[in-house]
């Protein structure tokens, strides 16, 4: 039994930060890569951000600069810090491990004013 518990997101307005938590049991968390999804209304889901098990990280373009993806194997937990929020980065936030379909129920990100 695998679960992914997605928190942290909510309501911000432009310019704003967020940081968004995945809680993972029921795997061997430290050995696997960890990634950040994000699903927009009426688009498809997007890779966000990366991490390996030992620690490299690779992002896309339209999070780079802003997002950093970290983890704390000790807490089975991977972590999304999204700065200089844009209203484009509205989405429905996932964590999963790539090449999986482990989909919790993400948590909601809105950057609106």
């Amino acid at each position: 039994q695998v679960q992914l518990v997605e928190s942290g997101g909510g309501l911000v307005q432009p310019g704003g930060s967020l940081r968004l938590s995945c809680a993972a049991s029921g795997i061997t968390f430290n050995i696997y890569p960890m990634g950040w999804y994000r699903q927009a209304p009426g688009k498809q889901r997007e890779l966000v951000a990366i991490i390996t098990s030992g620690g490299g990280t690779n992002y896309a373009d339209s999070a780079k600069g802003r997002f950093t993806i970290s983890r704390d194997n000790a807490k089975n937990t991977v972590y999304l810090q999204m700065n200089s929020l844009k209203p484009e980065d509205t989405a429905v936030y996932y964590c999963n491990v790539p090449g999986k379909a482990y989909w919790g129920q993400g948590t909601q990100v809105t950057v609106s004013s």
